[in-house]
């Protein structure tokens, strides 16, 4: 009679179990084919302990325990539920315990067991499906995996309305979330209403099995969805891309997971995206979509055709919107300016066969003033950067460049260090013609501007004072411009300088040139002096005397 543990079985070099391997090989022909050749090669050592070494045995030391229980019962010992039944279906298969063997083998009761799969609850599927996860490649290997995912569909048919979950994006999005039938519910068993009333109680609608369903690894998901047909570019349908958002977005926090391993799913939902974008998701939506997928290494077709979809309404946003952070190295900034560019690029070049076109581009002119003041106290924004965003929109997308012009004020107040060129370079986006007067004065009186900065303003707006209306448009705009500057009702004071006898008369004359050089940059002494000599001559001229002391600064 042979030794009581005269088998060592080895799992992965890291597991030991001693058994009988007269007990082991009754049930199993993998371990009665490995004992007789181990015996062949010891012929003078029979009563000698044979060493078997194992790798990648479905369930590991656990899947081993439940198959030597058992082995040791006499088929029995153990009991087959939800929970095992993948481990000891695919351990079954692995040790070949086939009934060749012996009548009732392991193998003929865990196919007994799935067979019944259709009388199981919803909960016992996804548990079952679930704990495939340890034994995946065993599972999908022999088809376990795909007949557990029918099950789960089967299931999500009986209670929703399946033309929807497999609808294209457009069909989808317009019709409404059917609940279930009371056909169905009568039908179902009292175990099935029990493990699904959580489910049911608060959905109705075909999104009911969202929450349970997430529970499932990556893998098993992709096979769900390759089974329905709607994977990667085929996906067209909108319940099925919601469900993948609402997947994505409970994995995206959890530092343990391998986000490589939803990247397929990722580029899937951003498939689905695309086509039901216009019809079923808000600007806002997108941009959340487009937060939630970057961390999931999506290809760069989908998140170029993400980027499109977004900059064709991007005038729709708001400013949190755009404020979406760079994630990577702080060396480029605490924002994604390059992403607004891109965007930016989109709008425009979409937005010139909108027939809307002014409306929209004001309407984005004045959310990237916006954008621009908030970012600019950022210390890695570089000037050029600044600038594209500054630039990437035409001035027709701004009726004044005062809100552009707050921007430039509070980056050169947080970027003090700035050389002048860099100062000069950044003061080009700058329309001087559509400055109010109150912010060109602020631009000429700023110390961070440079003098010739300030000079060529004063200049402009003196050039649109003076320049005639072409069209009755740029007659509104000009009365517009004076309005706001209070030029048609009041007229430009006239000062009584000390040390001059003026009459009314004899200032005609001296009018236009006073007012064309009081506004007169702070900074620019030299050119105050040579102003005040030019009405000094002017004065003199009409035969006024004058005291050089009492002679007022005009600036």
């Amino acid at each position: 009679m042979s030794p009581l543990c005269d088998l060592q079985i080895n799992l992965s070099h890291e597991f030991i179990f001693f058994v009988n391997q007269d007990l082991m090989s009754e049930y199993s022909g993998f371990l009665r084919k490995m004992i007789k050749q181990s015996n062949k090669k010891k012929k003078n050592h029979k009563n000698s302990r044979i060493i078997l070494h194992i790798q990648d045995f479905p369930g590991g030391p656990h899947g081993f325990d439940l198959v030597s229980r058992f082995c040791y019962s006499n088929g029995g010992g153990i009991t087959i539920d939800v929970s095992n039944v993948s481990i000891l279906h695919c351990a079954s298969i692995f040790l070949e315990m086939t009934e060749k063997l012996c009548s009732s083998n392991l193998l003929l009761q865990t196919e007994k067991f799935l067979q019944g799969m259709f009388y199981w609850s919803w909960n016992d599927v996804v548990s079952c499906l679930k704990s495939c996860e340890q034994v995946f490649l065993h599972a999908d290997s022999c088809g376990l995996v795909d007949k557990l995912v029918f099950g789960v569909l089967a299931k999500i048919a009986q209670n929703s309305d399946m033309s929807q979950v497999f609808a294209s994006s457009s069909t989808s999005s317009s019709a409404s979330a059917s609940s279930m039938s009371p056909e169905t519910a009568k039908n179902r068993s009292d175990s099935d209403k029990r493990s699904t009333s959580r489910s049911f109680s608060c959905r109705t609608s075909n999104e009911w099995w969202f929450d349970d369903v997430s529970i499932l690894g990556p893998k098993i998901i992709e096979k769900l969805i390759k089974n329905i047909g709607a994977y990667d570019k085929n996906n067209d349908s909108l319940v099925l891309t919601r469900f993948l958002l609402h997947y994505l977005k409970t994995k995206v926090h959890h530092k343990s997971n391998n986000k490589l391993e939803y990247a397929c799913l990722a580029d899937t939902a951003v498939q689905g995206v695309i086509l039901a974008a216009r019809n079923a998701f808000s600007c806002r939506k997108i941009f959340w979509v487009l937060r939630v997928l970057s961390g999931f290494s999506i290809s760069k077709e989908s998140r170029t055709g993400l980027e499109r979809v977004i900059g064709e309404m991007v005038d729709q946003a708001t400013l949190d919107d755009l404020l979406i952070p760079t994630g990577g190295k702080r060396e480029k900034g605490f924002y994604d300016v390059d992403l607004v560019i891109r965007l930016l690029k989109v709008f425009v070049r979409n937005c010139n066969t909108e027939e809307d076109y002014n409306l929209k581009m004001r309407r984005i002119g004045k959310l990237i003033d916006k954008y621009l003041r908030e970012i600019s106290p950022d210390q890695n924004l570089k000037v050029s950067k600044f600038l594209q965003v500054a630039e990437s929109l035409p001035d027709s997308a701004r009726d004044w460049f005062d809100g552009l012009f707050r921007a430039i004020d509070i980056y050169l107040e947080s970027h003090p260090n700035l050389s002048t060129e860099d100062r000069t370079k950044l003061c080009r986006c700058l329309n001087y013609k559509k400055l109010t007067l109150e912010t060109c004065k602020q631009l000429a009186k700023n110390p961070k501007i440079p003098p010739n900065i300030a000079v060529q303003a004063l200049k402009s707006q003196q050039l649109s004072n003076e320049t005639p209306p072409s069209s009755r448009e740029d007659k509104f705009k000009q009365n517009k411009i004076r309005n706001s500057r209070k030029y048609v009702e009041e007229k430009p004071i006239l000062l009584c300088l000390k040390g001059f006898e003026m009459s009314e008369k004899s200032f005609d004359g001296a009018e236009d040139d006073l007012r064309k050089h009081w506004r007169v940059s702070d900074n620019s002494e030299k050119v105050c002096k040579e102003k005040k000599s030019e009405v000094v001559s002017r004065l003199v001229r009409h035969g006024h005397t004058y005291s050089t002391s009492t002679f007022p600064r005009l600036c």
